[in-house]
């Protein structure tokens, strides 16, 4: 009888966070968000992730990020990509330029599946309040939370703001960052 409701229970929570995630998720780019939607196909409609997008599309990553996961992925704004130096996307873009492409992006990828809930308790548990997550590329991020935003910091130094915070997806979570991150 114990197993029994435990085991009812976790299907009633796990029932309750999605339905949670469903009402919860927010606009992004000036579209709705579905948590039953993977990665790509959510951000394909954001008016406001359309470089990104193009951006996977060049190198190749759409089948990876429409695949099972989970993925936290930091995705920056066109207002991001639009803040880097003039050229360099344009230059990115460049089929000759695909392996560089592929490990910028890559290196806004991380596996598993980080909500601020998580990150946040990650962040109070980790050492010196730095919460390290190592990225499908290979390096790491450090998050940090200051003056209510969580911070991801680069490994060049470069810092970006999690302007939009928990976007669940079938296969991951988007975190809506306001700066591209270079490994």
């Amino acid at each position: 009888m114990k197993i029994k409701l435990l085991a009812s229970t976790a299907v009633f929570v796990m029932g309750l966070t999605a339905a949670a995630m469903a009402v919860t998720d927010p606009m992004v780019g000036g579209a709705a968000m579905f948590p039953t939607k993977n990665i790509i196909e959510n951000a394909v409609n954001s008016k406001d992730h359309t470089t990104l997008v193009a951006a996977v599309k060049a190198a190749g990553l759409v089948d990876t990020l429409e695949g099972a996961g989970p993925f936290t992925v930091f995705a920056p704004t066109n207002e991001a990509f639009a803040a880097l130096p003039p050229g360099t996307v344009d230059n990115l873009l460049k089929p000759e330029n695909k392996g560089t492409l592929t490990q910028v992006l890559t290196y806004h990828v991380v596996p598993g599946r980080y909500d601020r809930m998580a990150i946040e308790t990650g962040i109070k548990m980790a050492p010196g309040g730095k919460l390290m997550l190592k990225t499908a590329e290979g390096e790491t991020l450090t998050l940090a939370e200051g003056n209510g935003a969580i911070w991801v910091t680069d490994q060049k130094g470069n810092t970006a703001r999690v302007t939009i915070p928990d976007v669940y997806q079938s296969n991951g979570i988007i975190m809506v960052v306001d700066k591209v991150l270079m490994p």
